[in-house]
């Protein structure tokens, strides 16, 4: 309405929220994108991650996967396969990058903008950066205690391993119709 002021959630990001210039809105630092995720806390990033797994699933899984390896179900129905989020180019891109595509578009992806909102964009894209640490991460990165958890499950882990899992299918002959021509 004419002479009101808007009033958003959270009075420290309405500023940048209500700038359609902002790193907030475009994830660009002036021309370069940037690479921090905004309003990120180590007491916020749980639940950040946690919120973009949930839009990630929603959103991005059809065609990316639930690994980000862009195998998702409709590419396996003949869609363009994206690239995958594991690939050098991909795992170097900026979060404001992944900002800027989930907002815009790029290639053959439609911008989600009217869809999922700038925080949840945010939370997206820091889920694909934790998507990419966790397919590529060195044993290093692992506690020396769990290493030995990294092996092949046993059924001692209470993990029961179907014999199928072990062998090759067998051949499978198809039955006959019965229809005669």
């Amino acid at each position: 309405m004419p002479g009101t002021v808007p009033q958003l959630d959270d009075k420290q990001v309405d500023q940048a929220q209500l700038d359609p210039g902002s790193y907030y809105l475009t994830g660009k630092h002036g021309n370069i994108y940037g690479n921090e995720l905004p309003g990120d806390s180590p007491a916020t990033r749980a639940q950040i991650l946690a919120r973009g797994q949930q839009r990630y699933n929603i959103y991005c899984t059809p065609c990316h996967s639930m690994v980000g390896d862009g195998n998702g179900m409709i590419v396996q129905r003949g869609y363009k396969r994206p690239p995958s989020f594991h690939v050098q180019r991909l795992k170097n891109a900026p979060l404001g990058w992944f900002y800027d595509v989930i907002s815009n578009g790029f290639g053959g992806m439609p911008d989600y903008a009217a869809q999922v909102k700038p925080a949840d964009r945010w939370a997206i894209a820091a889920y694909i950066r934790a998507l990419q640490l966790s397919q590529n991460a060195p044993e290093t990165d692992v506690a020396e205690a769990d290493r030995t958890k990294l092996s092949k499950p046993s059924e001692e882990d209470g993990i029961k391993i179907p014999e199928t899992s072990l062998k090759p299918p067998a051949t499978v002959s198809q039955p006959e119709s019965g229809v005669k021509r």
